[in-house]
């Protein structure tokens, strides 16, 4: 388990946990939360469950910080732990027109 802050205009990328499961709950601000193709906002007490392998991402384009606990299984999973697909298609610009996250 993981907690994470992050600033406004920042992102956790697509990526895949190709040996893993992870559930991620918001403890505060929001999180616009991909999971597939599919995204939602998740607001304090919100989770969203990533599937073994599915791609994902967190992004934080409100103007508040964002707290959440990434919780990962398990946890002595074989490489590699991530894997990066953000500069693929069609992950690359299925954010077109949003609020740019680095």
């Amino acid at each position: 388990m993981v907690r994470v802050s992050m600033e406004p205009g920042r992102a956790h990328m697509f990526h895949t946990h190709p040996n893993r499961e992870e559930i991620l709950y918001v403890i505060s601000g929001q999180a616009e939360q991909w999971v597939g193709r599919e995204h939602r906002i998740l607001g304090p007490g919100d989770m969203a469950l990533v599937q073994k392998g599915e791609v994902h991402g967190t992004y934080n384009p409100f103007a508040q910080p964002l707290v959440f606990l990434a919780i990962l299984a398990p946890s002595e999973a074989a490489e590699p732990a991530l894997v990066d697909v953000s500069k693929e298609e069609p992950w690359a610009s299925i954010r077109k027109g949003m609020p740019v996250c680095r």
